[in-house]
C-alpha cells in the first residue's frame, strides 16, 4: 500500500471513530431509555404477571385476547377516540386563532402573547387544581356565572355526562399556547412579498389566509398535528387532580387506564399489553398522517 493510501485510510479510520464517538452518548440515551424499555414492555405483555408464589410465566397473546373482553378497556378506548376527536382540533384551531391575533400589530401585542403562552409553562397539576376550583360544586366559578343566569348548578366533574368534557376543556387550555408558540414562528417566517402580491391581485383577507398563509404553514401544522395526537394518547397528570377516571370511568384515558392496571392492580402483564397498543396507535397515527399528508405539505 502506498504511503498517500495509507495516510487516506488512516484519515478515513479517525473520521469514522469521531464520527461513533459524538454519536455514541446519544446512542446510549437512545438504548437505555427508549429500546431496552420498549423491548422490555413487549417481552412483558406476553409474559404472566409474578407474584411471591409464581414467577413469571410464558402466556403467549392471553393480555390481548383479555382486551377483547376488557369491558373498561372498550370504554377507556371510546373516552380516548372522543377526546382526541374534540381536542386536537379545538386545540389546534385556537393556536392559529391566537397566533393570528398576536402577530398583528396593536397595543399590548407582548402582554397578549405573554397571557396566551402562560398555561403552558404552569404544571398540569397546577393548571388542574385551578380548573377544579372552577368546577366545585355550588361555589365554583362556572356554578357562580350559571347562578348569575337563574340556571341551576352541576357536578361538572362528577356526573358522567359531563367529566370527559371537564377534562377535555382543561387539556385544551393547556395546549393551545404551546402550540401558539409554532404557529407564531411559522406566521412570521412568511415572505411578506408573497402576501403584498395576492392583495395587489385583489385577493380578500379570507382567500389570502386560504390560499397563502395555511399552505405555507403547512409543516408547523403536520409537526403541531403528530404533537397533538401523542398528547391525546398520554393525557394523564390531570387526570390524577380531577377525576381519578371517573366517575364509573366515564372520563378515563388509556394512559391512565394503564397506570391503574400497574401501579394500583399490579397487573404488570396486562399493563405491557396495553402499553404496546398504546405505542401501536400512536406509531400508526403517526405514519398515517406522514403518509397521507407529507409530501402535500413539502410539496413534494
Amino acid at each position: 500500500m502506498s504511503p498517500t493510501a495509507s495516510q487516506g485510510a488512516r484519515r478515513a479510520l479517525r473520521q469514522t471513530l469521531l464520527a461513533w464517538a459524538l454519536l455514541a452518548p446519544a446512542l446510549v440515551l437512545l438504548t437505555t431509555f427508549t429500546l431496552y424499555p420498549a423491548l422490555t414492555t413487549l417481552w412483558q405483555s406476553v409474559m404472566s404477571t409474578p407474584t411471591s408464589q409464581q414467577s413469571a410465566h410464558f402466556v403467549g397473546a392471553r393480555h390481548y385476547a383479555q382486551m377483547l373482553t376488557d369491558p373498561v378497556f372498550r370504554q377507556v378506548m371510546r373516552n380516548n377516540v372522543l377526546y382526541a376527536l374534540v381536542s386536537i382540533p379545538a386545540s389546534i384551531a385556537l393556536a392559529l386563532l391566537m397566533a393570528l391575533l398576536v402577530n398583528a400589530r396593536f397595543p399590548g401585542r407582548a402582554l397578549a402573547r405573554m397571557a396566551y403562552f402562560t398555561p403552558t409553562v404552569l404544571p398540569l397539576v397546577a393548571a388542574a387544581n385551578i380548573w377544579l376550583f372552577f368546577y366545585t360544586p355550588g361555589y365554583g366559578l362556572l356554578d357562580q356565572f350559571m347562578h348569575l343566569l337563574g340556571l341551576p348548578g352541576r357536578n361538572w366533574l362528577g356526573e358522567p355526562a359531563t367529566a370527559l368534557w371537564a377534562v377535555t376543556a382543561v387539556a385544551v387550555w393547556k395546549q393551545a399556547g404551546f402550540f401558539m408558540i409554532f404557529y407564531l414562528a411559522a406566521l412570521q417566517n412568511i415572505p411578506q412579498h408573497l402576501i403584498d402580491a395576492a392583495r395587489i391581485e385583489g385577493a380578500s383577507a379570507w382567500q389570502v389566509f386560504r390560499r397563502v398563509t395555511l399552505p405555507l404553514i403547512g409543516p408547523t401544522t403536520l409537526f403541531i398535528l403528530i404533537n397533538a395526537v401523542i398528547g391525546a394518547f398520554s393525557l394523564v397528570d390531570s387526570l390524577f387532580v380531577l377525576t381519578n377516571g371517573g366517575p364509573d370511568n366515564a372520563s378515563n384515558l388509556l394512559l391512565y387506564y394503564i397506570y391503574q392496571n400497574a401501579f394500583q392492580y399490579w397487573d404488570t402483564g396486562y399493563a405491557a399489553a396495553l402499553t404496546v397498543v398504546l405505542i401501536a396507535i400512536l406509531g400508526l397515527a403517526s405514519w398515517l398522517q406522514f403518509a397521507s399528508m407529507g409530501r402535500r405539505t413539502h410539496y413534494q
